[in-house]
């Protein structure tokens, strides 16, 4: 027996003992899923920075510094990162941006940052094997989740800080909402097309994802930015940053991708009532496709 025979033996029985492991490597190597996980970072970068500044020049003052100190939390962010933050947080910079932009100015943001929105909207698709979901009745999920988002944001210092207790219960709070938000996430940007429950393993592995990463991102990103701005410029904040977005979406995308996987196994999929859902798209399980009738 040649080695392609012993190769071919040994996917076969891989695929008979572990169906789940085999459906996995084959969606993470085929569904160009690092692609999608760029084309998301880079829609959420393009939203972001326009939000940023229309949240700098137009909202109330508190908003403004709870938004600044959650960023400060996110990113655990000092010295000349610090300073860059706080020059868009600045009053002369606020009248700048008013006077250039505008009230239309900060509608049209909003309005192109829907992408992102749609972006994350057809990576949970694309995990469930689901074509797209129509302009009405996707346009207001879009919005309400974009500005949801921007709530979350709001409220990361002190979710993070534990609500002043630290970081032993920054931690747990921050891996709950994770849970929540990608559930919610999920459930409302598919049009309810999926029911809560089957949606549970890929927001408890995006709220892993996320958890670990936000952590992570407290101990890397001060020193990557400062660096960047100190050799690089604004050039080398933005491409530092656009780099943490990219493993971030990536992992999410990966996260919900898996998730969907996991929860059509045979037994999750009797646990979470993935077998009594019917799922069109070349990831469904061959009980959601609906059988040919008979001749």
């Amino acid at each position: 027996m040649g080695w392609a025979d012993r190769v071919r033996n040994l996917r076969a029985g891989a695929e008979r003992r572990f169906p789940v492991l085999t459906e996995v490597t084959e969606r993470l190597v085929g569904g160009n899923l690092l692609d999608a996980g760029t084309r998301l970072a880079a829609q959420a970068f393009l939203a972001a920075v326009p939000l940023l500044f229309a949240l700098a020049a137009f909202a109330p003052e508190p908003v403004r510094d709870q938004l600044r100190e959650s960023l400060r939390a996110m990113f655990g962010l000092t010295g000349a990162a610090d300073q860059q933050l706080q020059q868009v947080f600045d009053r002369s910079t606020e009248d700048g941006v008013r006077e250039t932009s505008g009230a239309v100015g900060a509608v049209i943001a909003l309005v192109s940052a829907t992408s992102f929105s749609r972006a994350m909207a057809r990576v949970c698709e694309r995990a469930w094997g689901l074509p797209r979901a129509g302009t009405r009745i996707g346009a207001w999920r879009w919005a309400v989740w974009l500005l949801a988002l921007v709530v979350v944001v709001l409220l990361q210092a002190p979710i993070r800080d534990g609500f002043g207790a630290g970081a032993w219960l920054g931690v747990p709070l921050f891996f709950l909402l994770a849970v929540g938000v990608w559930l919610w996430t999920q459930h409302l940007l598919l049009a309810k097309r999926v029911p809560w429950l089957p949606l549970l393993p890929g927001a408890l592995l995006g709220a892993a994802t996320s958890t670990a990463l936000g952590v992570t991102a407290r101990f890397y990103m001060p020193g990557a930015l400062n660096r960047a701005l100190a050799e690089y410029g604004g050039l080398g904040l933005v491409l530092t940053l656009l780099s943490w977005l990219i493993v971030v979406c990536a992992a999410l995308t990966f996260a919900f991708t898996i998730g969907a996987v996991l929860a059509r196994e045979p037994t999750l999929a009797r646990l979470l009532g993935t077998d009594r859902i019917r799922v069109a798209g070349p990831a469904a399980p061959r009980s959601a496709v609906p059988e040919p009738p008979d001749a």
